[in-house]
């Protein structure tokens, strides 16, 4: 699962950041309400973490310029204010949540839990493609009935192809849902995660599922 968080403060953002990551999950940080738009209308994100005070503009401005433009991704404000008049603001204008600072690290991840089960509940959580079957809210993969193990990175991968099935997605978009920034896109990593992959879900197993189109991408597909 794929994370933006906007928040100008370096200390924050990176304890808040390092203990995302440490519970599998990829993070995008951005520090400026310039920067918060950009990066969550370009990026494939499933869910964003506001701060309020930005350099350049408010939290809930950009909240609402975001959902102006058909955003749709959940929204989880973060602000040190804790007044019924800015959770109400918050919430109108269209975040899901709202956490107040200080906070603990373990609220924080339940209330992302809470957003991405909430996200799901409109999406079905078992995708079959061919004879592949992909359980998304339980982690689990099996082809013609045979369970099929994953690490982390390999389920993201396959995580990322289910979600876009039958598009073709470049290996910019890919490196960007299983990795965090800090990835360098021009290795060869991706590569290697791929042949990875289709070792354990493709070779022994008809039809070939993930489909390479030089110069463009990959595709997930029959």
């Amino acid at each position: 699962m794929r994370l933006l968080l906007v928040e100008d403060d370096p200390e924050l953002a990176a304890v808040v950041s390092l203990g995302l990551r440490e519970h599998s999950y990829q993070v995008g940080i951005a520090t400026t309400y310039a920067d918060g738009r950009y990066q969550a209308t370009d990026g494939d994100f499933d869910l964003l973490i506001l701060d309020v005070m930005l350099p350049g503009g408010s939290g809930f401005d950009l909240c609402r310029e975001l959902r102006a433009g058909g955003l749709a991704t959940p929204i989880l404000m973060l602000t040190a204010r804790d007044t019924v008049d800015d959770r109400v603001a918050g919430l109108d204008a269209g975040a899901d949540d709202y956490l107040t600072k200080p906070f603990a690290f373990r609220e924080l991840l339940a209330r992302v839990r809470a957003l991405a089960r909430r996200r799901r509940d409109l999406e079905p959580d078992i995708i079959e493609i061919a004879n592949l079957r992909v359980d998304l809210a339980r982690r689990r993969v099996s082809r013609d009935d045979q369970e099929i193990e994953l690490t982390a990175k390999e389920f993201a991968l396959l995580a990322c192809f289910v979600e876009h099935r039958g598009e073709v997605i470049d290996r910019a978009r890919i490196t960007a849902h299983v990795w965090d920034d800090n990835h360098d896109p021009f290795t060869n990593v991706l590569e290697v995660l791929i042949r990875r992959l289709r070792r354990k879900i493709d070779d022994a197993f008809e039809p070939k599922l993930i489909q390479t189109f030089r110069g463009a991408g990959y595709r997930l597909g029959v």
